[in-house]
């Protein structure tokens, strides 16, 4: 495991849980708006978290910590994940995923071992500007829906969220409801931008959003001061 990164106490990263956060290094993906910046290439330095040390950390805060949550970067590139999670719950910890779903097979093997608890996948964009958001080319956006069903039919806890940053539209939220058929369990996340008109301008636009789910979902609004 590449680990850039760990939070020993969250109270807001797994639903009401408290919870410590391991950031993975490496993402497939190079979002404009990412705020993990540091995160997205390997980097082997002497300040780099030994699992050891995470397991060690835990060990001693049985009790107190409820569930660990995997984020990123991009989890599922890590080659050792699905060893460091089944240790994770033997040692009975809730474990939360955060994904951007371009790796579907480690998903399925994930769940079919009953190695998760909750999963949170990003949807980035409509497929026609997934690779526009993404910055990334040759993305097989059909492993994308892949991962969304696999989620949709898994069973657990999960929630889908997209980042309303500067290159979306408000009428582009929409659009991904129907690209993936999302039903239900879906967060507007808003964007840590420093693009103050585009900040104002996607305010504006949370009503006609709402508007919208109102008549056709469950959905909620995370970081914008609304419901």
């Amino acid at each position: 495991m590449n680990i850039g990164g760990f939070v020993k106490t969250s109270f807001v990263d797994y639903p009401g849980k408290i919870a410590s956060v391991v950031f993975t290094q490496g993402c497939n993906c190079r979002c404009g708006y990412c705020h993990n910046v540091g995160l997205l290439e390997i980097k082997k330095t002497s300040n780099s978290i030994r699992t050891e040390e995470i397991f060690e950390f835990l060990a001693k805060r049985k009790g107190m910590i409820d569930a660990i949550v995997i984020s990123g970067g991009e989890p599922t590139l890590q080659n050792h994940l699905h060893i460091f999670i089944k240790e994770l719950k033997e040692m009975r910890f809730l474990v939360k995923l955060d994904t951007n779903g371009t790796n579907p097979e480690s998903l399925r093997a994930l769940i079919d071992d009953q190695l998760l608890d909750f999963i949170a996948m990003d949807l980035k964009a409509p497929l026609s500007k997934y690779e526009q958001i993404t910055r990334t080319s040759g993305l097989e956006l059909s492993t994308i829906q892949e991962s969304v069903e696999v989620i949709k039919t898994s069973g657990l806890a999960h929630e889908f969220r997209t980042t309303l940053c500067p290159e979306l539209e408000a009428d582009d939220i929409p659009s991904i409801i129907l690209d993936f058929e999302i039903a239900s369990n879906y967060v507007v996340q808003n964007c840590k931008s420093t693009d103050l008109k585009k900040v104002s301008g996607s305010k504006q636009d949370l009503q006609r959003i709402s508007q919208w789910f109102d008549k056709n979902l469950s959905f909620s609004f995370r970081g914008f001061g609304v419901r």
